[in-house]
């Protein structure tokens, strides 16, 4: 008789393909799926009859900020207990790695941990950490813009010069030549708005070569939108690379409806060009806070502040209330701080979490004290919410903007399928009552709904909570495999 590590049973098989699901067993033997079919007869170590619930490939987060979250809490609680089998870090231009700070640490880089946590002044030592600290996850790396010019800038409110630039390129060489995903861009925050589009584009050289990827957290998401994507496209058409718009979405109460318009420039550039995006399936969106982003109508929670930790969970205008000033004074006395902004279109975000387009992103923040619920709710939330309540998309659909899509566009080898031979990140789940129980005002709960997720074929997490036994690693880029 064949023998295998781990036997699943009677499993509604939904492949990350897109196509309709069967039921079927898979049998894993090591961090592989071996075989895949009906009434398998193995002798497996461990035997799971799934009775009847899903098996999906584990779920990609494209969009996160654990950079340093994997390596001082890699039990990846947030991640773990929603099904989600690999992190994709560096986003928004900011990382852990490679990283030598010069004075302080400049925002949003922030968002990631203290001075202390950015210990990694080469890519090779962080994945020396990652392989140290073997998280519950698997990790793929994109190499972070401002925290390039952060190495190589004696001031961030400037352009970079041909010589900082080059020496920039130099370190996101080497990352590349090591499996990094490719380059994140944060334009949109002060550490990279000076930066020109030319800095970009003789950072974006060696990515062609790489088979990688650029994304970008834009230039703004508010009234000029189409301007910046038109930039970030044409950043990746004259370089010849793929562009994925970060956190898609309208910001600003004067930019609501206008999903139609951003959707028909992103259709216009994918007619010429590899173009994609992500979207957390919020109407509200979280990051350091930014006086430019201070708009009384707009509900704004602060998450965290340094000089007033003790307002935590509190909003703008009810710190503003108290201190007897308007809530941009309030938001200047906060600084550095961190805050929610119910400033996004839930039919707007509904429009763009539904384009064929899409990869669903956390971009939670796993710093927060109190963090915005997408933290530990994204990708049920979609399930559940989303999927199976209102019908914006079938669960086939659901599943592949969560595995097959984003392993395709990251290039994440043997990854997001379920096929014989592909690692074995699974997760097993009721489609009937999976579903977020993060809430802005409880925001650290896990979801309710997963059954079992396994990672490079390890037991990681059950419905009992987590195995304490880990299986995460570095995942290198593969061959480009970029699909529309």
């Amino acid at each position: 008789m064949l023998r295998c590590d781990t036997l699943i049973r009677n499993a509604r098989v939904l492949d990350g393909t897109g196509m309709a699901s069967e039921l079927l067993d898979v049998a894993v033997r090591s961090d592989r799926i071996c075989e895949i079919g009906v009434s398998l007869d193995y002798e497996a170590r461990k035997s799971m009859d799934a009775d009847g619930l899903v098996l999906a490939p584990g779920f990609i987060d494209v969009h996160t900020h654990d950079d340093t979250a994997v390596i001082r809490t890699p039990a990846m609680l947030p991640k773990i207990s929603q099904g989600i089998t690999t992190v994709i870090v560096g986003n928004c231009g900011i990382g852990a790695t490679p990283v030598v700070l010069r004075s302080e640490l400049p925002d949003p880089m922030n968002l990631l941990g203290e001075a202390e946590d950015f210990c990694y002044p080469t890519f090779a030592t962080y994945l020396t950490a990652i392989g140290a600290a073997r998280p519950a996850v698997n990790v793929g790396v994109l190499i972070g813009h401002t925290a390039l010019r952060n190495n190589h800038m004696d001031r961030l409110d400037r352009a970079a010069t041909e010589a900082e630039a080059e020496a920039m390129r130099e370190q996101l060489q080497d990352a590349l030549s090591r499996g990094a995903l490719g380059l994140s861009s944060g334009l949109a925050y002060l550490s990279a708005y000076a930066a020109s589009t030319e800095e970009v584009l003789a950072l974006a050289k060696p990515l062609k070569a790489a088979g990688a990827v650029y994304t970008t957290h834009m230039r703004t998401e508010a009234d000029g939108i189409l301007d910046a994507m038109s930039e970030a496209f044409a950043i990746g058409s004259i370089s010849h690379v793929p562009v994925i718009v970060s956190h898609l979405k309208c910001a600003g109460i004067a930019n609501w409806g206008r999903s139609g318009e951003v959707l028909h420039a992103l259709e216009i550039a994918r007619t010429s060009q590899p173009a994609g995006c992500d979207c957390y399936p919020y109407a509200a969106g979280s990051s350091t806070l930014d006086l430019r982003q201070v708009d009384e109508r707009v509900h704004i929670t602060i998450t965290w502040s340094t000089p007033h930790p003790e307002v935590a969970g509190q909003s703008l205008a009810q710190i503003a209330e108290d201190w007897q000033t308007s809530q941009l004074q309030a938001a200047q006395r906060l600084q550095p701080a961190g805050a929610i902004y119910h400033s996004i279109s839930e039919d707007d975000m509904r429009r763009i979490l539904r384009h064929p387009a899409t990869m669903i992103g956390s971009d939670g923040l796993p710093n927060d004290p109190r963090p915005h619920p997408r933290l530990w709710g994204t990708f049920p939330r979609v399930l559940g919410r989303y999927s199976r309540d209102e019908g914006l998309f079938s669960l086939a659909e659901a599943i592949y903007k969560m595995t097959g899509l984003p392993a395709q566009r990251f290039a994440l080898s043997k990854r997001g399928f379920i096929r014989e031979g592909y690692y074995a990140d699974l997760v097993l789940f009721d489609p009937e009552t999976i579903i977020d129980m993060a809430t802005f005002s409880d925001p650290i709960r896990p979801a309710e709904g997963i059954a079992a997720v396994w990672v490079n074929g390890i037991l990681t997490y059950t419905s009992e909570g987590a195995s304490g036994d880990r299986g995460g690693r570095f995942l290198p880029r593969g061959e480009s495999s970029w699909v529309q």
